[in-house]
C-alpha cells in the first residue's frame, strides 16, 4: 500500500465525522437528556416514575419567557451538506423527540462567529434530547427520520437568531 493512503487518512476537507450524543463529548455545547434513563424516583400512587432531566435552562434573557412548540421535522440527507449555522445569544434551546425520531447535530463554539477548530456532529437516537446553552452555533434540526419534536426555548420582543455562512460547505459522514 502507498504510504499517502494509509487506513488511518484525515477525511476529506469538508466532511466531518459524527459520533454518538454523550454526556462527556457534549458538554461544552449543552446537555444530553437521556429520556429513558432509570426513573429517580415513584410517584402518582406508584403507578408512575419520576425522572428529572438536566435543567440549565436559560430563556429570560432580555425580557424573554419560556415557549413550548412542536417542529414537525421532515427527514432530511443525513450527510449535508450544511451552509451555515445560527445561534441564539438570549437563550437556551431544548429539544426532545416526541416520536422517536433520530437526527445529527451539528455545533459549533465562537464568540464573534463559529471556531470551526470546535465544530462537532452528533448522531442523537430517538430516546435522547438536548439542551443547547445560549450562545452555542448549531445547524437548524436535521432529523434522520420524520418526526415530532417537542421545543422548549426562549421568545421574546426581540428576535434571537443570529446566522453565520459558512466559508465552505461541510458535508457529514455517511451512517
Amino acid at each position: 500500500m502507498h504510504p499517502s493512503h494509509s487506513m488511518n487518512t484525515a477525511p476529506p476537507p469538508g466532511l466531518l465525522d459524527c459520533q454518538p450524543l454523550t454526556t462527556d463529548a457534549f458538554a461544552p455545547y449543552g446537555e444530553v437528556l437521556d429520556l429513558w434513563a432509570p426513573a429517580s424516583r415513584t410517584i402518582n400512587q406508584g403507578t408512575s416514575g419520576r425522572l428529572d432531566l438536566p435543567a440549565a435552562l436559560d430563556l429570560a434573557g432580555d425580557q424573554g419567557q419560556a415557549v413550548l412548540a412542536v417542529f414537525h421535522a421532515q427527514a432530511q440527507n443525513p450527510e449535508g451538506p450544511c451552509h451555515m449555522l445560527e445561534r441564539h445569544r438570549q437563550g437556551s434551546q431544548t429539544f426532545v423527540p416526541l416520536t422517536g425520531a433520530r437526527c445529527r447535530l451539528l455545533v459549533a463554539l465562537g464568540q464573534d462567529q463559529p471556531d470551526l477548530r470546535t465544530l462537532r456532529c452528533f448522531e442523537v437516537t430517538g430516546q435522547q434530547g438536548f439542551t443547547l446553552h445560549k450562545g452555542t452555533w448549531h445547524h437548524p434540526l436535521m432529523a434522520m427520520d420524520p418526526g415530532a419534536f417537542l421545543v422548549l426555548e426562549r421568545q421574546g420582543p426581540i428576535e434571537d437568531c443570529e446566522i453565520h455562512s459558512l466559508p465552505l460547505s461541510v458535508r457529514l459522514s455517511p451512517l
